[in-house]
């Protein structure tokens, strides 16, 4: 059962030489309990995407048209009012960076105990002690003590499980976490990608999870949805995404990734670069880069197909 519905979501920005589409015409649902890996090269619209659903994008980008249901209730129509309830209560999110996120004047307990205060009924004895307990539950030790810490005294880890820690406490039904292990090392890594899959199992979470990481989507996510230049170009289950990659871009990102087992001399690269958001080739805009692109391509931007059953792929190729 869905417990998120994006239809043909639409997001830009204003720009000197035209109007940017950070977002064009994105569709997906995220059931119940499940992960969706929304991947692609940084820039794709993977974070405007994400605080398009939260109604947070920054001035000037604006969203300009879709839906985003969310128990049977269309996010983008809700007043401010309405749209502050939902956030943290219903969808909350984990930031790209910490250290930015967190209010470096405040301690990290009280900034939990905030956001427990804006949407439960609850003294303020009762918000910080239920603070505590979720420092102590993301793996903060001796989270008791450290509550009464600032920002800049814990490490890039714990300053990251605190973000965690305020995003689950009130709740949510829908994780949206942001490139969770930036600036990360791969020891905390792995720890901060364990702590997500125990708390989304213990709480009965839908997570959406935004990465350019594949191995992160192979380890964490159920279903996958690969995005190129404001659009998503492939949408399928991550088995068959890594088994059976239908559009050439997933296929270029497959071939970019060092494999155990595969020793090679050099990595592959997708050649050319990503394109203007404000100067889109006509039609595919992967066709400057794909080996497989032929006239027609340039003739229609392809629509998500059906390529196989549950495997959907923007390619007239495949």
């Amino acid at each position: 059962m869905a417990v998120l519905e994006v239809r043909d979501l639409q997001m830009s920005f204003p720009a000197a030489r035209g109007t940017a589409r950070a977002v064009d015409g994105v569709s997906f649902t995220l059931e119940r309990g499940g992960v969706l890996g929304l991947v692609g090269e940084s820039g794709c619209g993977k974070s405007m995407t994400a605080l398009s659903l939260l109604r947070l994008v920054p001035p000037p980008g604006r969203i300009t048209g879709g839906h985003v249901v969310f128990e049977g209730r269309d996010l983008l129509a809700l007043s401010e009012r309405e749209m502050r309830a939902v956030r943290g209560a219903g969808l909350a999110m984990i930031f790209q960076e910490p250290t930015t996120a967190l209010n470096p004047v405040l301690t990290v307990g009280s900034q939990v105990a905030e956001a427990i205060a804006l949407h439960r009924p609850v003294t303020r004895r009762e918000a910080w002690e239920r603070a505590v307990a979720l420092l102590d539950e993301v793996g903060i030790p001796e989270a008791a003590a450290r509550a009464g810490d600032y920002p800049h005294q814990l490490s890039g880890g714990m300053r990251q499980r605190v973000m965690i820690a305020m995003a689950i406490s009130c709740d949510p039904q829908v994780l949206i976490a942001d490139e969770p292990t930036t600036a990360l090392d791969v020891t905390i890594q792995a720890e901060i990608l364990a702590l997500l899959r125990q708390l989304r199992e213990r709480h009965g979470m839908a997570v959406l999870l935004i990465t350019h990481d594949l191995g992160v989507v192979a380890e964490q996510a159920d279903d996958v949805a690969i995005m190129y230049a404001g659009r998503i170009v492939e949408r399928a289950s991550v088995t068959d995404v890594f088994a059976r990659p239908k559009h050439p871009y997933t296929q270029a990102l497959l071939r970019s990734m060092p494999r155990l087992g595969h020793r090679v001399e050099r990595l592959e690269q997708i050649p050319g670069h990503v394109p203007d958001l404000t100067r889109l080739p006509s039609g595919c805009a992967f066709r400057d880069r794909c080996p497989l692109a032929i006239d027609d391509c340039a003739v229609a931007v392809p629509p998500l197909e059906e390529k196989a059953p549950g495997h959907r792929a923007a390619c007239i190729r495949t």
